[in-house]
């Protein structure tokens, strides 16, 4: 391993579960780090460039994404943005060697996790690592519960309100001037569209939605 791009001895315990994606057009940087982090038995792939990435990458699924910041074709801020734009839960770390204070503000701005310069000691990487894929977790949990609420209907809607609110099918019944049987199936449906087994759960998801 190449100790010009990680240095230190990662001793920190780690649970990333989520895929990590190096982002780099320098191959001895991709090499060092996926070298590094494979034997923490954490899933790397890594690209040269980030319309490469953002072709092939799982972009609307849980990940960490290692970005460098000046490459040719897309910057890694113009990624970081495009991963904004179309509601990635990927988190983001930026590895350069060309940073300064006022780009790492941009980018912590824009939502990134962490801000790292090269050479990186491998410590640091790994709990920031660790941190992003907590993150992206969250945000993908958070994602899933807006569009399930996005995708109710306006009954659906209304009936959940008042499940939020602690009423019973007949008192939903009662205030909507509906019958019980109608409750019951929109209840039904919104627990299959929140994949919730039980109206706690369903409060749950309500909540990551509109929060």
């Amino acid at each position: 391993m190449s100790q010009e791009f990680v240095t230190g001895s990662v001793v920190v315990e780690h649970d990333v579960s989520v895929p990590v994606y190096v982002v780099d057009d320098d191959e001895s940087v991709r090499d060092s780090l996926a070298f590094m982090l494979g034997g923490y038995d954490i899933n790397v792939m890594t690209y040269a460039g980030g319309q490469a990435f953002l072709d092939n990458a799982e972009i609307m699924q849980p990940g960490c994404v290692i970005l460098d910041s000046r490459m040719p074709g897309l910057r890694g801020q113009e990624v970081q943005a495009i991963l904004t734009q179309c509601h990635s839960p990927l988190s983001i770390i930026f590895l350069t060697g060309h940073g300064d204070v006022s780009m790492a503000v941009d980018a912590f701005k824009s939502g990134a996790v962490d801000f790292l310069q090269k050479p990186v000691d491998g410590e640091k990487l790994v709990q920031a690592i660790t941190i992003a894929a907590e993150k992206s977790l969250v945000r993908s949990e958070q994602l899933c519960a807006l569009l399930s609420y996005q995708s109710l209907t306006e009954r659906e809607l209304g009936i959940l309100l008042l499940l939020v609110q602690g009423k019973r099918n007949q008192q939903i019944a009662n205030d909507l001037c509906i019958a019980v049987r109608t409750v019951e199936v929109h209840r039904s449906s919104l627990m299959k569209k929140f994949n919730a087994k039980t109206i706690a759960e369903l409060v749950l998801q309500y909540g990551l939605a509109v929060n």
